[in-house]
């Protein structure tokens, strides 16, 4: 039964111990993206709108490149330091200039390209729509080339964004990590007073030993004098 019992504890205390590092490594990499994305905000809106940072991050939240991006896909994109370097078939952030999204962040797929007196633009069609944009892309208002799609992660961006979210993602998580540290503290903290109290007892116990041999030595010293 004892040996039962220790197994499950054991099996408990690993059980634990991966939970803890599987929330430590959330937080870790929400924490990075969030900062990331905080200082690529702050950046952006210093530098302003000519600036092109050499990552960015985008969710998705229209179904026009639909089946290839969905609707909160994030879409990690590279920036593009050369015109030379957008393919045809390749898929792009940029400023839209079209009527009805004129000024948004688009990203769609590039299906020509043109060069007009050094000049590049090209033409964009989400995979989703019937027609390519009504207005082509410059080079100048190409924010990257998209390099990396993360399936459905802009639910968690929007998730995180509510106080709910924000509590069971971020809250709870770091206060269960804080409990378990804490707990593990009070245990050594009273495993150590338990140290301090055993070797208290062991030197009170060898300080009446030795007492009880110094007496025993001073019974037989008298006896024998008598």
């Amino acid at each position: 039964m004892k040996k039962a019992g220790v197994k499950i504890k054991a099996i408990i205390k690993y059980i634990t111990t991966v939970i803890s590092w599987s929330i430590f490594v959330m937080l870790i990499g929400v924490a990075g993206f969030l900062f990331y994305y905080f200082i690529s905000l702050k950046v952006y809106e210093a530098k302003g709108y000519d600036y092109r940072p050499a990552l960015s991050i985008y969710t998705i939240v229209s179904p026009s490149m639909v089946p290839t991006i969905d609707v909160y896909d994030i879409v990690i994109n590279k920036r593009v330091d050369s015109p030379e370097d957008i393919k045809i078939g390749d898929i792009v952030t940029f400023i839209s200039q079209s009527s009805i999204s004129k000024g948004l962040t688009v990203t769609h797929r590039v299906v020509n390209k043109y060069q007009k007196n050094g000049e590049y633009s090209y033409d964009t069609k989400g995979d989703n729509n019937i027609s390519k944009d009504s207005m082509p892309t410059l080079y100048s208002d190409i924010i990257g080339k998209a390099v990396m799609r993360l399936p459905q992660f802009g639910r968690v961006q929007f998730f995180l964004a509510s106080g709910l979210g924000w509590t069971l993602i971020v809250v709870v998580p770091s206060l269960f990590v804080i409990i378990k540290d804490v707990i593990r503290l009070i245990k050594i903290t009273n495993l150590r007073k338990q140290a301090r109290l055993s070797n208290i007892n062991m030197v009170l116990n060898e300080e009446k030993r030795v007492a009880n041999i110094l007496n025993s030595q001073e019974n037989a010293a008298v006896v024998k004098k008598e």
